[in-house]
């Protein structure tokens, strides 16, 4: 398949029509056009100068991308740019008002073909439909417009069916406005990735496209430069700004072994990087294709609205017979005016600002959140993040960090305590061991290498130090000693408190204990404050630790609730439970949370764009904490309100404009500005949404 951009798209119904058209060609039937993104997919045996006719006859032009053997962007233009509406508007308008303002002193006939001068001037391509459509009886907004000029002329409204015709340009073009904007937001996002790379073969720098990159290679990136693809720095120190992959505007600092993303920017050194991914496989090149992918999904509502379109036009056509005929028939109304309000009531049932209502609010809710970091892949998804109720959490790696740390210590025999704990756990790999050593290691003592050292499954490590045996452990290292009254107390206090415990001894006494808890993260207790104002109901956490360790977490984070020792599957199940009371959202790292997260109504994953994270869930924040969550709900919620406002609008200025036929009081002009003060509202508050609000900057917590 081929893939082209078209220009010049500002309807979507047209964009259908266009679709079965083109499908209707000799192997065209896969044919596909995508309104929202502005692009065609069509099979390389389709002719396509026919499909090249077929779009010209709405105004689109077709341009194709290509790469060259250079790797560049290489495009096609030989189709022409399209009737440049404004001048054509212009010109139209100023006919209009030379022959408004000339009736009373230049002849009929003169007046008379000013008017038919500025309508054709506006609404020649539309006529030229219009007419074809009435031929193959298929109606469309373009039908309509052309019964309602022609029907116009046809009773001498010269002045009024030239109104209709200039403002109905005057739409289509500020629809065609509206969605290029939305379009060019999301292609000035997808624009990050670097072109060209500085590749070092023996010795010698290359320049080279990015696409020739494979792993292995090393690059050289200067500073000011993209980094081309994930990678390792091998050489060099600078400060990388990663906001195309995270959103984080803040600069993180790289160095020797430090991983680096495609996309991100060299602020000031010099990098040399041995990549790890093709970029077809890089993190960067996976959320660009998936945000491209995401402005096609259609929405519940977007589908909801496309069906209701199918029958509203027909709708609106049955009612305009009945305008013109029953009320001179039955009513002893004057056939001219009825006949002109049925023509008015034509024109109401054009569906344009309707269909406009969501998609541009999608596209640029995926922007926003895309440029913060956040990873929606699809218009559904935006949706129902904005009716989420309830959000579990997984705890390890989520609401904490998955790092152990010392967070209380009890020292027994200070002189012994620090010394044995460090000489015993420098050279373990153990999470727990490395968290007692960041502690001792405060210290600032010189430790002993142990003689001897011997592992106990399930209780810990027995040392011999000196000729003297030394014991670290859990609570079950303690058999060989009688413990104290207040010794045991200690150990049952840490335990009431969520602690795992490493206990230090020697085969007499306990030396005393470090109470290790996975470190809470700083920003959990006030995310989970933002999501009750921004109306979450419920905050749940299911984690597989014991009951106290998770009464500790929820307690100091503000959760509503918390499951634990659950098991993944049990995680499956509580997810269910969940879902059937209310909407439900689980966030989890990706990884081992992946059932949960297809279960849930909404899947969000977060982990600084690990390749699991992104294919597993239907949301995911790209950075390594929750920060970003409560602003990508409340811009979901915003879009959600948006379309719903849209809709009232499109809708509500349509019934207020057939009510007014009942008294007689439509008319051509006042039906067209019902339609274009529906398009230009709808557009300007779907843009809207990618202006970042007071409150919404507000929902951002700091890294």
């Amino acid at each position: 398949m081929d893939e082209y951009r078209l220009k010049g798209l500002s309807c979507a119904n047209c964009a259908r029509e266009m679709e079965e058209e083109i499908q209707k060609l000799p192997n065209g039937k896969d044919a596909k056009i995508f309104f929202n993104s502005g692009k065609l997919n069509i099979s390389k045996d389709v002719d396509i100068k026919k499909v090249e006719k077929i779009l010209a006859s709405d105004g689109a032009v077709l341009v194709r991308e290509r790469m060259d053997n250079q790797g560049h962007e290489e495009h096609d233009h030989p189709h022409g740019n399209g009737p440049n509406w404004k001048l054509l508007v212009a010109i139209s308008f100023g006919l209009f008002l030379l022959a408004m303002f000339t009736t009373n002193w230049l002849p009929v006939s003169v007046t008379v073909g000013l008017y038919l001068a500025a309508t054709a001037i506006s609404g020649f391509q539309t006529f030229i439909k219009g007419i074809k459509n009435l031929f193959r009886l298929k109606f469309n907004i373009d039908t309509l417009m052309t019964i309602a000029l022609i029907g116009a002329f046809s009773i001498g409204e010269w002045k009024e069916g030239t109104l209709v015709a200039i403002l109905f340009g005057v739409n289509e073009y500020l629809e065609g406005l509206g969605m290029e904007k939305a379009r060019k937001s999301m292609d000035s996002l997808l624009k990050v990735a670097p072109k060209e790379a500085i590749r070092i073969e023996n010795g010698i720098e290359r320049l080279v496209p990015i696409q020739s990159l494979n792993r292995g290679d090393i690059v050289l990136v200067k500073a000011g430069e993209k980094i081309p693809s994930d990678g390792v720095v091998l050489e060099g120190k600078s400060s990388v700004n990663e906001a195309a992959i995270t959103g984080e505007s803040m600069p993180v600092d790289k160095g020797i072994h430090d991983s680096v993303y495609g996309g991100s920017i060299n602020n000031e050194g010099v990098l040399k990087v041995e990549i790890t991914k093709n970029y077809v496989d890089s993190s960067l090149a996976k959320i660009l294709h998936l945000v491209s992918e995401a402005q096609e999904t259609k929405t519940p509502t977007e589908q909801f609205i496309n069906q209701f379109a199918k029958y509203y036009t027909p709708f609106i056509m049955f009612i305009s017979f009945v305008v013109m005929t029953i009320p001179p028939l039955f009513m002893n109304g004057h056939w001219g005016d009825w006949f002109y309000q049925g023509l008015a009531v034509l024109i109401v049932g054009c569906p344009c600002a309707l269909i406009l209502s969501s998609p541009i609010a999608i596209i640029s809710g995926i922007t926003r959140n895309a440029r913060n970091g956040i990873l929606v892949k699809g218009g559904v998804y935006l949706e129902e993040l904005g009716k989420i109720k309830t959000i579990a959490f997984d705890k390890t790696g989520t609401l904490t960090k998955g790092k152990p740390f010392v967070e209380k210590t009890i020292v027994y025999n200070k002189d012994e305590f620090f010394f044995v704990s460090g000489s015993i756990e420098k050279s373990s790999s153990h999470p727990l061991a490395k968290a007692v050593m960041e502690e001792v290691n405060k210290q600032k003592i010189s430790f002993y290498d142990p003689e001897e050292i011997q592992t106990l499954a399930g209780q810990g490590i027995i040392a011999t130090m000196k000729g003297e045996k030394y014991f670290v452990g859990n609570e079950k290292s303690l058999h060989h000693l009688n413990l104290t009254e207040e010794i045991q107390r200690d150990i049952d206090d840490l335990k009431n408190e969520g602690f795992t415990l490493v206990i230090i001894s020697n085969e007499e006494n306990v030396l005393g204990m470090f109470g290790i808890s996975d470190q809470i993260r700083p920003e959990s207790k006030e995310i989970m404050d933002q999501l009750k104002q921004i109306g979450i109901e419920h905050t749940v956490m299911l984690t597989g630790d014991h009951e106290k360790t998770a009464e500790k977490v929820a307690d100091k984070v503000g959760l509503t609730d918390y499951f634990a020792g659950l098991l993944p599957d049990e995680k499956v199940e509580k997810i269910k439970n969940l879902t059937q009371k209310s909407k439900t959202a689980m966030v989890g790292d990706g990884i081992n949370d992946a059932p949960a997260l297809a279960t849930a109504n909404l899947g969000i994953a977060m982990g600084k764009g690990t390749d699991s994270a992104i294919e597993t869930a239907d949301i995911v924040l790209m950075q390594d904490h929750l920060g970003k969550l409560p602003s990508a709900i409340s811009i979901s919620k915003r879009v959600n309100a948006v379309i719903k406002w849209n809709i009232s609008i499109a809708l509500g200025l349509k019934l207020i404009a057939l009510i007014l036929t009942i008294p007689g009081w439509l008319t051509l002009w006042i039906a067209i500005m019902s339609d274009m003060g529906a398009t230009i509202l709808v557009t300007l508050i779907s843009l809207t949404v990618l202006i970042e609000s007071k409150k919404e900057s507000t929902l951002m917590v700091p890294s």
